[in-house]
């Protein structure tokens, strides 16, 4: 028997404990993403669904908003249809809605919950246009205004009705489409709505699963990550280049969620062992975490 790497894990668990002790009844909400989500190999979804469902048994209310734009891609090809995005938005016309939305309420999201019931925890699926309301949302396309079809952007979270899943012993695992002023569902950015969720419950943390190790000072070099930024410097990293395009959503969502009440949000990469509770609950961490200044 090896004392030393008994003593070893004794002593994580020790570091583990007050922050344990600090976060037990508080809410958080995980936005599930990343290559992760896809690997035929389960180990990796196997693995963070084992964190999340360690958050769950400490005492934590989590809220889980996943993805699923490469399984809505594979649904179209399947149905012979072709995706077409505009400024990173997919184009989301009636025939494509009606794949969205049945590949993310029944196949995204079941397999999320089932491999979090294969963990022992207890989800409790949404599809996202029961709790979620959007207005329709148009972009700018070299500066001509350009209509994407049925995508939104959220505007209103159902509240009571999370809270009531969660107050039940649940945790609420939601799609993200939104249910439109039309009564329609649309197609809405999971990384916006895991923030609006986040911000209609005030959740004490936000965190984004997604396959890159958080924001890097140089993009090709993981020793460059940066552990804490602050409000106040978002826009000089985005004009050094630093917060590009691909990060700029979740950037953005992260700061507007931090003005409505949240008092944390953390990136971390899915694909690292562990990631979830190494930024959770070791006073380190291994993400890039986003505070108030």
């Amino acid at each position: 028997m090896d004392i030393s790497a008994l003593i070893a894990k004794a002593r994580i668990l020790h570091e583990a404990l007050p922050y344990i002790q600090d976060f037990r009844g508080s809410t958080f909400v995980v936005k599930y993403g990343g290559s992760f989500m896809d690997d035929p190999d389960p180990t990796a979804r196997q693995r963070v669904s084992t964190d999340i469902a360690f958050l769950a048994a400490v005492g934590i209310n989590v809220v889980v908003v996943h993805g699923g734009g490469k399984a809505i891609s594979r649904a179209m090809e399947g149905s012979g249809l072709k995706a077409n995005f505009i400024n990173g938005l997919r184009v989301t016309d009636a025939a494509t809605i009606a794949i969205v939305k049945r590949t993310l309420d029944e196949v995204v999201n079941k397999d999320v919950c089932d491999i979090l019931t294969s963990v022992r925890a207890n989800p409790k699926g949404m599809a996202g246009d029961s709790v979620l309301v959007c207005e329709k949302l148009t972009v700018d396309d070299d500066g001509k205004p350009v209509d994407l079809g049925y995508v939104g952007d959220v505007t209103e979270v159902k509240v009571k009705m999370i809270k009531k899943e969660i107050a039940d012993g649940f945790m609420p695992v939601i799609s993200p489409v939104a249910e439109g002023l039309d009564g329609k569902p649309y197609n809405v950015n999971a990384d916006v709505a895991a923030g609006r969720v986040a911000s209609a419950l005030r959740a004490r943390r936000l965190v984004y699963m997604s396959d890159v190790p958080g924001l890097l000072e140089d993009y090709k070099n993981p020793d460059t990550l940066i552990s804490t930024v602050k409000v106040g410097d978002v826009e000089g990293l985005k004009k050094r280049g630093v917060i590009d395009k691909g990060m700029r959503p979740k950037v953005q969502s992260a700061v507007r969620a931090l003005e409505e009440g949240v008092q944390r949000v953390h990136f971390i990469d899915g694909r690292m062992p562990h990631s979830l509770l190494l930024e959770i609950f070791t006073d380190k961490g291994v993400g890039t975490e986003i505070v108030h200044g």
